[in-house]
């Protein structure tokens, strides 16, 4: 396989390597994948090929993936080569994931799992906790969707937005990972144990999967995106004052 070491022997993957040998590697970049609008059956395909056939950036494909591969080990420049309009596109992708499909998904687990012998009121407390937090987080996706992007896409056009900041967004970027915790820890310990667990089981699964995904999403935000958007802005206050 076609691919270098950074000094903490982390992998580094580039152009040249097989996307397939990207996903083998490691099956959650499937998510990397679709957010970016790449579809599967690209054969033996380099992660180039794939890139320039979906038309999106690679450079900004690899930043994502080696970012996330490497667990905060990547050593080089994270920045260097990062289109912030394709990081945006991507990041509009996974709210929509989240909020269209993901969530509505467990939810739907969590209904058919909850045991109809337990009490009802414990069933719709659990069921409006998770609720809770589904509305928390269409809040702050909603927020970014529609506040920070649209300052975003301001700056790209060239101006530069009075009373706002990425700073300001920066500063106020509430994890929304709390909740779904607490739900979790809900479940294993006090959800009375009845018959076969087996499809609650697999609901808890999807849980600590969707945890990890949104932990994940959030430090894509806060460590490309926004230094990002803060260069871009330093960019266009320069080009301002010349």
């Amino acid at each position: 396989m076609n691919w270098k070491l950074n000094m903490c022997g982390a992998k580094i993957y580039r152009p040249t390597d097989k996307m397939s040998d990207l996903i083998c590697d490691n099956y959650t970049l499937l998510q990397v994948l679709s957010r970016f609008g790449v579809s599967l059956g690209f054969g033996d395909k380099t992660v180039e090929e794939v890139c320039r056939m979906n038309d999106v950036d690679c450079s900004t494909f690899l930043i994502v993936v080696n970012f996330l591969t490497e667990e905060g080990n990547f050593i080089q420049d994270h920045l260097n080569g990062l289109s912030v309009p394709a990081l945006m596109e991507y990041l509009q992708r996974a709210h929509s994931y989240f909020l269209d499909f993901q969530l509505p998904s467990i939810r739907r687990k969590l209904l058919e799992a909850l045991d109809s012998s337990t009490s009802n009121e414990v069933n719709l407390l659990i069921v409006r906790f998770f609720d809770d937090y589904v509305n928390e987080v269409r809040k702050h996706m909603g927020y970014e969707n529609e506040k920070v992007f649209t300052y975003v896409r301001t700056l790209m056009n060239g101006e530069v937005p009075e009373g706002f900041n990425i700073g300001v967004f920066a500063r106020h970027h509430d994890q929304v990972n709390a909740r779904l915790t607490e739900l979790k820890n809900i479940i294993i310990k006090y959800y009375p144990a009845t018959g076969d667990n087996q499809l609650l089981n697999a609901t808890l699964f999807d849980i600590f999967i969707c945890e990890e995904d949104l932990d994940s999403h959030n430090k894509v935000e806060d460590y490309l995106f926004v230094p990002a958007v803060m260069e871009l802005e330093k960019e266009r206050r320069n080009e301002i004052s010349r």
